[in-house]
């Protein structure tokens, strides 16, 4: 069935009118993305079956472009729309952060490094110089490695923080381990 031919108060976009984007499920709000359906599944059904096959909303925005291609109903138009909203979501977080750039805590420091590093493939450190309050001054990438090693140098990072007038850091190594076919994320935090 059509979702026109859906009852008012149940289509997507009605109900988003009349109720706000919170009320939706994950599928209405990916619908209302997609906009239409294919041969035989409404865009809610289309919806369902891409996070059934993904897991969630996460997963499938964050899918490449070929396996998002290997999905029915899905090619490289959708893989830039999905793109583009991971895009300018991030850059919204980013700009909610920058406004509260205070790191007092693990959880500040672990949203901020997921922000700008979790979409990085390969091993990654990186610097957070803070001061007296714990505000950001600055961020700066340590050194870049392979998908298996990276190298940071202390006499680097504390050159850093001196030449910064860093009143504290945080040095952060990004290292993705992948096991059994599965990516795991795992991080090294210490601070100076």
């Amino acid at each position: 069935m059509s979702i026109k031919e859906w009852p008012e108060g149940e289509r997507p976009r009605e109900k988003l009118l009349e109720r706000g984007a919170a009320a939706l499920s994950d599928a209405e709000l990916l619908a209302i993305l997609l906009r239409v359906g294919t041969r035989g599944m409404s865009a809610v059904d289309l919806a369902r079956y891409l996070l059934s096959e993904f897991g969630s909303l996460g997963k499938l925005m964050s899918a490449d472009a070929k396996t998002l291609s290997a999905c029915k109903g899905m090619g490289l138009a959708s893989y830039t729309q999905f793109a583009v909203v991971k895009e300018i979501g991030r850059r919204i977080l980013g700009e909610d952060l920058q406004e509260q750039m205070v790191l007092s805590n693990p959880k500040s420091v672990a949203d901020y490094l997921r922000l700008h590093l979790g979409h990085e493939k390969i091993e990654v450190s990186v610097a957070l110089l803070l001061n007296r309050q714990n505000q950001l001054i600055a961020v700066r990438e340590l050194s870049r490695g392979t998908v298996a090693e990276n190298t940071v140098y202390i006499r680097e990072i504390v050159k850093l923080a001196l030449d910064e007038y860093a009143d504290s850091l945080i040095w952060h190594t990004i290292i993705r381990v992948v096991r059994q076919g599965r990516l795991n994320l795992m991080c090294s935090l210490q601070s100076v």
